[in-house]
């Protein structure tokens, strides 16, 4: 039996998503035996005395440095994963391309779109292979949803709805973090949440040509820091809680000629993860909500008229007979990052492997900032804005 090939990773940011990245790639030779790979993790990164701790004593790490920098020296290591915070991304990712390393980067990748082009020169120049953690493209109803669409079984596409709402910045009580500065997020809600929604639609329709926006701050002010400086004061927030879009489709794309609306929401009362699209062609419409992940809603013409039938992921949706046995037994958000890992040590081994075998790349990531900052520039002109088409994404097109 030929010996699994050894992959030394190493990480820069031991926070959730960090952990996430590490338990991923821990979990590939249970879920992937095929790809042949035992991952190593050999450095782990944090500027925090207890994220180097738990890097080394949970996660499992090799060694640990205060300073990103050792992690993109270290000989052994082969990857690396980029889960620092936003303001973080374009250096630690140049500085990663320019050591040579492939590495798996979290979204928005760049505060702009300027900075996340910054970043794919670097990485092309390089040449280097990047992913991006847009995971919600990962899950397998939606890569059924993709298929049933390419195969025409709802029709030419007239229309897209999409939303992504979410709670968990509801509470004004809460303290401003860096999310809500604009020197260190960028911008807020566009980047954190409508990111991913754009990705999710482009990913199953093909590239957005151009976009009329509005964005709006419904908490303006939220408190210092316990602890800080600025403890029992209460900060301005810089950038948008509330963002919605109006989208035309390229001609280039699959759903050319086709329209939507696109909105997020990250302090939505109620919703905890309703990122949600509905899909709607002349002879049927699709919809998902992650908050319902293993399921996908199909409706289209039948003897007894038209209505929804709602389909159970199952052994026929592609990945899921990894994780799970049968129907009705529900994969997790953490599985989707189990098949980012692997697509992200695909495209090392093998970079000319069909796009449709690897994930979402950095020429994806700068895809998906082109619309947001369109949808920025929008929203203070009040005028609709065309959004470049980014060469090498992995969008749908005709």
């Amino acid at each position: 039996m030929t010996e699994p090939l050894s992959i030394g990773v190493g990480l820069i940011s031991v926070g959730w998503m960090g952990q996430l990245h590490s338990r991923a790639y821990r979990a590939l030779p249970l879920v992937y035996p095929e790809l042949g790979v035992r991952p190593h993790l050999v450095r782990a990164a944090d500027t925090a005395p207890a994220g180097r701790e738990l890097a080394r004593e949970v996660l499992g790490y090799a060694a640990t440095s205060a300073d990103y920098r050792e992690v993109l020296a270290d000989p052994a290591v082969d990857v690396v994963s980029i889960c620092a915070p936003n303001f973080l991304h374009a250096e630690v990712g140049i500085a990663a391309a320019e050591a040579g390393k492939p590495f798996w980067i979290e979204k928005p990748v760049g505060r702009s779109a300027a900075e996340t082009s910054a970043l794919r020169d670097a990485a092309m120049s390089a040449g280097v292979v990047t992913a991006i953690g847009f995971n919600y493209r990962q899950a397998p109803a939606v890569q059924v949803a993709r298929r049933l669409i390419a195969d025409g079984r709802i029709g030419a596409i007239t229309n897209v709805r999409g939303r992504m709402f979410g709670g968990f910045n509801a509470d004004p009580a809460a303290p401003r973090a860096w999310r809500f500065v604009r020197e260190l997020s960028g911008s807020g809600v566009l980047g954190d949440l409508m990111g991913h929604l754009v990705d999710l639609v482009h990913h199953i329709l093909g590239p957005i040509g151009s976009v009329t926006a509005s964005t709006g701050t419904y908490i303006p002010r939220r408190p210092g820091s316990p602890g800080s400086v600025d403890e029992g004061r209460l900060l301005p927030v810089e950038n948008e809680d509330y963002a919605n879009m109006l989208i035309r489709f390229d001609d280039t794309a699959l759903a050319a000629g086709a329209l939507g609306t696109l909105d997020a929401s990250w302090i939505a009362v109620g919703p905890k993860a309703e990122y949600a699209i509905e899909i709607f062609g002349t002879e049927g419409s699709l919809r998902w909500d992650f908050e319902r992940m293993n399921e996908l809603e199909l409706a289209t013409h039948g003897p007894d008229g038209v209505g929804y039938t709602r389909l159970f992921a199952d052994e026929t949706f592609p990945e899921y007979a990894r994780f799970q046995p049968g129907s009705g037994t529900p994969m997790g958000y953490d599985d989707l990052k189990t098949i980012e890992a692997q697509k992200f040590l695909r495209a090392v081994l093998d970079p000319s492997a069909s796009p449709d075998a690897l994930g979402a790349n950095i020429h994806d990531a700068l895809a998906a900032a082109q619309v947001l900052t369109a949808a920025e520039e929008s929203a203070a002109t009040g005028r609709w804005v065309a959004v470049p088409v980014a060469p090498g994404h992995t969008g749908r097109t005709r």
